[in-house]
Formats: structure tokens, C-alpha cells, sequence
């Protein structure tokens, strides 16, 4: 089975915009697509990485202008400056974390946050807001919320940020197959043309 690791954060506006194509890739290709939400500020603190506000205002200018290119690009609006952006995505990504572990299709569910923060300005921090999240898609809201707490889970997603700077991914979204790592919703092609190349494994 062709498999994708897919190393995101749950604060990631271009791991939003790159959501779709992603899946619709994973069809195409007959992979599967294994969700591994990331503590990126950790990643950055042991891959050299920089967080947006301690960038420099030429590095946060241009990331403002490329967002708004692939949003014109791809017909999908993203707040550059949202009124709650990158808070603490802890309890988010657990939630993914758990919903996976209990086989729900995690697709939705975190496009829903993501665009809770990057379209909606809501605090996807607040426990508040991830409930009306999942209240929204008809999820088991208190199974999950409660499952998220659990030590496991919480391992998980250590092990996930672990597994991620060990496969060299240093930034969000990042698709590893195989060993060779993509970078950027903008290498999804590049991505799908080695799967493509690469043989069916046993």
C-alpha cells in the first residue's frame, strides 16, 4: 500500500489550503494518508524554525502577498491576520488525534478547525469553540473531548512531533513518502509525481 505521512499543525492556514488537493491526490494514487498533527513551535525549537511574530516585517509582508496568490489561485479565502492566530493547538490537534484512533474520518473534522481560526477569527484554543466544531459536524463531542485528555493520546501526538523532525519535516503542511520529504501544499505535485513513478509494495 502507498502510504502518505502527513505532518501538519493545527494552527496551518497553507496545510487549509492544501487540505483538498491532498485527498483528492490520495484517490487518485490509491494511497493512504496518515493524519500526524505536530507540535510545530517544538519542531521549530529543534530544527532551526522561526515562529511568524519573531519574523522579520519583510518575511511576514511576503508570506501576507504568496497567501493571497494561492488564494486567488484556488478560489479559497484565508484572513492572513486572523483575530486569534496560532494560539496554543494542544487540545486541537488531540482531538484529531482521538477521532482518528476511533476511526472517524478526520478530513472534515480538521478543516473545521482550521478554518474556524483562518476564516471565522474564533480561538481554536478555547474548548468552547472546538465543541461547536464538533457539535457542527454531528461528533461525538464529550467521547472526544474526554478522549483527548487521555495520557495515550497525549503521547501520540509527542511521538508524532518526534517521528516528524526524525523524518527531517521542519515546517507545516510536510508529506514524507517514502523517506523523501515534501514541504508546502505547493509540492503536492511534485509529491504526486512520485507516487506515481514509485511500485506497489507488497
Amino acid at each position: 500500500m502507498k502510504t502518505i505521512d502527513y505532518y501538519f499543525w493545527m494552527n496551518s492556514d497553507w496545510a487549509y489550503l492544501g487540505a483538498d488537493r491532498l485527498e483528492a491526490l490520495a484517490a487518485r494514487q490509491q494511497a493512504a494518508i496518515r493524519y500526524l498533527p505536530v507540535d510545530l513551535p517544538d519542531v521549530y525549537s529543534r530544527t532551526g524554525g522561526v515562529l511568524l511574530g519573531q519574523r522579520s516585517p519583510e518575511r511576514q509582508a511576503y508570506r501576507v502577498a504568496e497567501l493571497a496568490r494561492w488564494c486567488r489561485k484556488l478560489g479559497i479565502h484565508v484572513n492572513p491576520q486572523p483575530a486569534h492566530m496560532c494560539p496554543d493547538a494542544g487540545l486541537a490537534s488531540r482531538i484529531v488525534i482521538a477521532a482518528d484512533r476511533a476511526g472517524t474520518p478526520v478530513l472534515a473534522l480538521y478543516k473545521a478547525i482550521l478554518k474556524a481560526e483562518w476564516v471565522d477569527d474564533q480561538d481554536i484554543s478555547d474548548p468552547a469553540v472546538l465543541r461547536d466544531v464538533l457539535e457542527r459536524l454531528g461528533l461525538p463531542v464529550d467521547s472526544l473531548l474526554a478522549a483527548a485528555e487521555d495520557a495515550g493520546v497525549d503521547a501520540a501526538y509527542r511521538r508524532n512531533t518526534d517521528d516528524a523532525v526524525k523524518a527531517g519535516v521542519f515546517g507545516s503542511p510536510s508529506y514524507v513518502y517514502r523517506g523523501e520529504v515534501f514541504w508546502g501544499q505547493d509540492r503536492l505535485e511534485m509529491l504526486e509525481e512520485a507516487i506515481a513513478a514509485s511500485p506497489v509494495e507488497a
